[in-house]
């Protein structure tokens, strides 16, 4: 049956914490962070002792590391300074340090694979005054020669770090997992048809996806997540589920609005009924989580009036794992 993890961007989790995700049923822990854990500042990579002791201290409350992200690619590497070398070997490393730890699924980030000044970002109020992260799109500044040009120049960076990070991620047997553009324009990296032609280019079995929900019914509402998790679901391709709802999409509102997991467009019931149906097994992140009364939340720059990562006491966090964990019984009871 299915888990459920939640982001932290920190390996420094109190007791107090961790009985708290263990109380509330949480499953496993997803860091996203590439720089969290010990090592990374001050060697570039992840300290092997440091990150087994962290994942021995997670199972004595009963939890497990799910999902790891890697140093960041940086406009450095993007941009294909000197620099950005060592950036991917920074990757590398932590990579063969992530697959000795036992470590199932990584992230590599990649630094321009959105276009922030294409929405104005706002604050919208849901149900009871609850705060929630919406984005409008504005005019296109960026003319189809310059989009297809900016996204060949990304691509062909993005398959230069990855075709050093697969052979490896098959030697350690480790998933490495990408998540779509968020705000999907046009023209992203990892938007539209870019994120299908990552396993055209790398059809490896360790290559594939942390699906997001939210964003991609950002892009195509819910028809479009339906069809994406048949379609790469089956081919064993979807190794985390973000489990986001949304107001709105890009193409028929303008605009779109992070929800509660009861609040939004999409109905979270059937989507976990179709990730099933296609065998997914794996993790359910309730990922970003609107702004109920009395959360304490670190505003993101790129994702603000939201809560990008799991934090003590924080009651939205509480609500939409004990509604995951609903809808998981009720799978149960109704799949058999």
């Amino acid at each position: 049956m299915m888990k459920i993890s939640v982001t932290v961007y920190s390996t420094d989790l109190s007791d107090a914490e961790l009985r708290q995700l263990s109380q509330l049923g949480v499953d496993c822990i997803d860091f996203g962070s590439g720089s969290a854990f010990r090592g990374v500042k001050e060697q570039g990579y992840p300290d092997l002792d440091e990150l087994l002791k962290l994942k021995r201290r997670l199972r004595s409350f009963g939890l497990d590391i799910n999902r790891v992200t890697l140093p960041d690619l940086t406009k450095n590497f993007m941009e294909g300074n000197h620099d950005g070398e060592k950036e991917l070997e920074n990757s590398v490393q932590a990579l063969k340090v992530f697959g000795e730890a036992g470590i199932p699924i990584v992230r590599q980030r990649f630094e321009g694979d959105t276009f922030p000044h294409l929405t104005v970002k706002y604050r919208a109020l849901h149900r009871g005054g609850a705060i929630a992260r919406g984005e409008m799109l504005l005019t296109n500044e960026m003319n189809g020669e310059q989009l297809v040009k900016s996204f060949e120049t990304n691509w062909k960076r993005f398959c230069e770090a990855y075709r050093r990070l697969v052979p490896i991620a098959e030697e350690y047997g480790v998933s490495i997992g990408m998540h779509p553009s968020d705000v999907p324009h046009p023209g992203t990296l990892f938007g539209g048809l870019g994120y299908q032609r990552i396993i055209d280019e790398f059809p490896s079995r360790h290559v594939g996806y942390i699906y997001c929900i939210g964003t991609r019914a950002e892009e195509g509402r819910s028809s479009l997540v339906y069809d994406e998790i048949r379609h790469y679901g089956r081919k064993g391709r979807i190794f985390l589920v973000h489990f986001r709802n949304v107001r709105g999409s890009l193409p028929t509102t303008k605009a779109f609005e992070e929800a509660l997991l009861d609040d939004g467009d999409l109905n979270m019931c059937r989507i976990l009924l179709e990730l099933y149906k296609v065998g997914f097994r794996g993790c359910l992140n309730p990922d970003h989580v609107p702004i109920l009364e009395g959360a304490a939340y670190t505003e993101h720059p790129s994702w603000p009036n939201t809560c990008i990562h799991w934090s003590y006491n924080n009651v939205g966090y509480a609500y939409s794992i004990g509604y995951m964990k609903a809808l998981l019984a009720a799978l149960v009871e109704f799949a058999g």
